[in-house]
C-alpha cells in the first residue's frame, strides 16, 4: 500500500491544497510564510504525524558528509560531519536537528517519506518536534519582489506512504526526476583506479606511469585513471602542473591513452588558495562578506583539508563562469580528459555577497556547475564533498560516503554512509562508494576482517568501482577481490535492496550467462553492534551457498540463520534460480 501527495509549487501566502492518488492519510496545510523577506528558517508546510520517540528515522544532510539516523528522540549522526558540527557550522548547534532533502520514519512496519523534490534555488529541511514534521527552506534572507513572480516560487515536496521502503525510495527518485532530469544517462558505472588513497597528494607522473603498466593481463579491465589532488601547482590554477610533473599533465593524459585506458582528472573548481594565479589577478571573482571583505571559508564553515584558507569564486559572475568552462573544456579537448572529479563542492554553496542580487548558495553553485558542463560536454562529471540536493540534474555521479580510511571504523562509518543512499544509484545518478583499498600501506594499516567487511560493502553497493591500492602491491587476495568485484559489476549494475533502516540485510539479484539468477543475500553487523542473529530468508527452498568459497552452508530450505559475533562482521550468501 503506498499514498503520495503530489509535488507542490510553494508560493507565499499561497493555500495549498494537495490531490492524494489513493485515500487521505496526512492533512492538508497552508505555507506559513507571509513575508517578501525569506529567512533562512521560512516554514513551508506543517504535517500533523503522532509519534512515540522510538520510530527509526534516516535524514539527509545538506552537504556530502552528513547523514542522521537513530530514532526521533535520540537522532544520531552517521558521518564524522553533521551540518551542525562545530567545524561545518551550516546551523547552530543548539537549533533543532535539521534533516535536509528528505526524511523517512519507519513506524509500524511503514514507511513515510518527507522529501524536497526540487533544489533550484533554495535548500529544504525538516524538522520534528510537537508531534508533527515541519518543512522549511532556507531563504538566505532573500527579498522577494511582488514584481518579480519567479523570485516567489520556492520548492517542490512531497509525502510518500508504503509498506516497502524500496518502493518509498522508487516514486520519491521519479517525481524528482520530473524536475531534475539525469544528466547524459550513463549506461555503466566506471571500473578503475584512483591516485589519491596510494600517493595522496604527493603523486607524481611516475607514480601513474607505474600503475597502469599493470592494467594489463588479469587486470586488463581496470578502464579508467583518475589522476587526483597533487598535480597542480596551486589550488585554484588547475592548468598548471606541479613540479612533479615537470613535462606536464597532457603528456601523463596521452600515455594513458596510448596504453588503451580512459583518463580521468581531480579539481575542486569553487576554491583558490592565497597564492594561486587566479586569486592574486581577478580578486573581484571572489565572494565577498556583506561587509566587503574577501570571504575566507573558516569564517563561516570547515575551512579546508590542505592549502588554506580558502576563496570560494563567484560564480553568479559571468567571467567566473566563462573562467570555468574554458579551464574545463581544455582538460576535455586538448588534454582528451573523459572523466572529471569535482571536489569540494560544497564550498561553492557558501552564503555572502554575490555579482548577482540576491543569489542564493544553491542559485550559484548551480551556474557554476552548468558552466562546467558546458565545457564538459559528454564527460562524466562526478560530484564530491557536494551539497547533495543542489547537484540533482548536474552530475553522472556521487560520491555518498566519506573518505575511505584502512581502518575498522572507517569501514563501518562508510558502508552505512553508502547503503543509506544507494536508492540513489542509476535513480539519480551513479554513487560511488569510494575506492577498494585493500592491502595495508606503511602508515596505514588494518586486520584482514576489516578489508572482509569492506569487500562485501562494495559487492552490496555497485556504482564506482576504483582501486585506491598501489597496484604493485596487491596481493592475491586483493587482486582476486578486485576482478570478482568486477564481474559482479559486469553481471549487474544494481545496488543491492535493504529492507528496513537497520541495514542488517539486503538482496541482490546476478542474472548469470546460463539463464539461471544467483541471489545474493547480504548480512551486515557494523563497528558498535552487539552479537545478534540474522535471519535471511529466501522465497522458496533451496540450497544455500558461502559467495566468495562457494561451499555449501545449508540444504534444502527456504530460510539460514547467521550467528554475528559484536562488531564488525559481514557474510555474503547465494542461492540460484534456474
Amino acid at each position: 500500500m503506498s499514498c503520495i501527495l503530489n509535488a507542490i509549487v510553494f508560493q507565499p501566502a499561497a493555500h495549498i491544497v494537495i490531490s492524494l492518488q489513493h485515500e487521505q492519510l496526512l492533512p492538508c496545510y497552508q505555507l506559513d510564510n507571509h513575508s517578501q523577506i525569506l529567512s533562512p528558517y521560512t516554514r513551508v508546510g506543517r504535517f500533523t504525524f503522532p509519534y512515540k520517540g522510538t520510530e527509526m528515522i534516516i535524514g539527509d544532510g545538506f552537504q556530502m558528509l552528513a547523514q542522521t539516523g537513530g530514532t526521533i528522540d535520540q537522532p544520531v549522526a552517521i558521518g564524522r560531519c553533521p551540518d551542525n558540527n562545530s567545524e561545518y557550522r551550516i546551523y547552530p548547534q543548539d537549533a533543532p536537528n535539521r534533516y535536509y532533502n528528505y526524511l523517512v520514519i519507519e513506524q509500524n512496519k511503514t514507511f513515510t517519506l518527507f522529501g524536497f523534490t526540487s533544489c533550484r534555488r533554495f535548500a529544504g529541511y525538516f524538522e520534528i518536534h510537537d508531534q508533527a514534521i515541519h518543512a522549511f527552506i532556507d531563504g538566505e534572507s532573500c527579498q522577494c519582489q511582488v514584481d518579480e513572480p519567479d523570485l516567489l516560487t520556492l520548492e517542490n515536496i512531497i509525502t510518500i506512504v508504503s509498506t516497502s521502503l524500496d518502493e518509498v525510495y522508487q516514486l520519491f527518485a521519479q517525481v524528482i526526476n520530473v524536475n531534475h532530469p539525469k544528466r547524459n544517462q550513463q549506461l555503466a558505472s566506471p571500473i578503475g583506479w584512483c591516485s589519491w588513497y596510494a600517493y595522496y597528494a604527493g603523486v607524481s607522473a611516475q607514480d601513474i606511469d607505474l600503475n597502469v603498466s599493470r592494467m594489463d593481463g588479469d587486470n586488463s579491465a581496470i578502464e579508467w585513471v583518475l589522476l587526483d589532488d597533487g598535480y597542480q601547482a596551486y589550488m585554484g590554477d588547475w592548468l598548471t602542473p606541479s613540479d612533479r610533473f615537470t613535462n606536464g599533465i597532457k603528456t601523463v593524459i596521452a600515455n594513458i591513452k596510448q596504453q588503451g585506458k580512459k583518463p580521468g582528472i581531480w579539481l575542486a573548481p569553487f576554491i583558490a588558495e592565497p597564492s594561486s594565479t587566479i586569486f592574486k589577478q581577478h580578486p573581484e571573482w571572489f565572494v565577498r562578506h556583506h561587509n566587503g571583505e574577501l570571504l575566507k571559508a573558516e569564517t563561516v564553515t570547515y575551512g579546508g583539508w590542505r592549502c588554506t584558507p580558502w576563496y570560494i569564486l563567484d560564480t553568479s559572475h559571468p567571467q567566473v563562469q566563462a573562467h570555468l568552462t574554458h579551464v574545463v573544456k581544455t582538460m576535455r579537448e586538448e588534454w582528451g580528459v573523459e572523466l572529471f572529479k569535482l571536489d569540494a563542492n560544497y564550498w561553492g554553496t557558501l552564503k555572502g555577497q554575490r555579482y548577482q542580487r540576491d543569489c542564493t548558495g544553491v542559485t550559484a553553485y548551480r551556474l557554476g556547475m552548468e558552466a562546467i558542463a558546458k565545457g564538459a560536454g559528454t564527460a562524466w562529471l562526478l560530484g564530491c564533498n557536494a551539497p547533495m540536493w543542489p547537484s540533482l540534474g548536474l552530475v553522472d555521479a556521487m560520491r555518498v560516503s566519506d573518505d575511505v580510511e584502512r581502518n575498522d571504523h572507517r569501514f563501518s562509518q562508510i558502508a552505512q554512509e553508502t547503503f543509506y543512499r544507494s536508492w540513489q544509484h542509476l535513480s539519480l545518478w551513479h554513487i560511488d562508494p569510494d575506492c577498494a583499498t585493500l592491502v595495508d600501506l606503511v602508515n596505514q594499516k588494518t586486520d584482514h576482517q576489516s578489508y572482509l567487511f569492506h569487500r562485501d560493502a562494495l559487492l552490496a553497493a555497485g556504482g564506482l568501482l576504483l582501486s585506491g591500492d598501489p597496484l604493485a602491491q596487491w596481493n592475491s587476495f586483493a587482486q582476486q577481490s578486485f576482478l570478482r568485484l568486477v564481474h559482479r559489476q559486469q553481471l549487474t549494475q544494481h545496488a543491492a535492496v535493504f529492507k528496513d533502516l537497520r541495514l542488517t540485510t539486503a538482496e541482490l539479484a546476478l542474472p548469470l550467462t546460463d539463464g539461471s539468477v544467483q541471489q545474493l543475500y547480504f548480512a551486515f553487523n557494523y563497528i558498535d553492534d552487539a552479537e545478534q542473529e540474522i535471519l535471511l530468508e529466501a522465497e522458496y527452498a533451496t540450497d544455500w551457498f558461502d559467495f566468495w568459497s562457494g561451499a555449501c552452508v545449508a540444504k534444502n530450505t527456504s530460510t539460514y540463520t547467521i550467528a554475528m559475533g559484536s562488531g564488525l562482521e559481514s557474510h555474503v550468501f547465494y542461492t540460484v534460480k534456474a
